[in-house]
């Protein structure tokens, strides 16, 4: 088994629908293409219905999180996931514009990365998302943020209120 505080984990979401179908779909078609970019996945959480934070009148999401196996650094899984991204479709305009893909590098093992130009490593937002954080209890419960050290229960328990996030399966 994979250590839950030593993995690269893939955050996905979805709310507009794609070449592939229906959000749910699309979440189905990236995780094949996950595979195809050399980024292994190990295991998926539950998808999740979500409301977009912050609160729009734009579609609900859904939303997972994937446990992947890769030899690779975080710039190079980055720029995999915007390949995936740019091949189904996203195209980028606003901060938090719906979208029909989304893949965030949510944390690469015990990497801590602050600076600009590389990615921030564990995501910056990670620990105020719930949409982040139950699907990631589905596949590392274990898990400790690398940078802060606190547990994943400790994070969930410190969430925001009003954030909805419900399991569809």
């Amino acid at each position: 088994m994979v250590d839950d505080c030593n993995v690269i984990l893939v955050g996905l979401g979805a709310n507009l629908p794609s070449a592939f179908g229906t959000p749910r779909q699309t979440l189905e078609a990236a995780l094949g293409q996950l595979d195809a970019e050399g980024l292994r996945v190990i295991r998926r959480s539950r998808y999740w219905r979500t409301q977009p934070v912050p609160i729009s009148d734009q579609p609900w999401f859904v939303n997972a999180v994937a446990v992947i196996e890769a030899d690779l650094g975080p710039q190079d899984v980055l720029a995999r996931l915007h390949r995936i991204e740019d091949a189904v479709g996203r195209v980028r305009t606003v901060v938090n514009a719906p979208r029909v893909l989304d893949l965030d590098l949510l944390a690469h093992g015990a990497t801590v990365l602050r600076t600009p130009p590389r990615p921030l490593v564990p995501h910056p937002r990670l620990a105020e998302r719930a949409f982040v954080l139950l699907p990631m209890q589905d596949v590392v419960p274990g898990w400790r943020h690398p940078e802060t050290g606190c547990r994943l229960d400790d994070l969930i328990a410190s969430l925001p209120s009003g954030q909805v996030c419900e399991p569809l399966e």
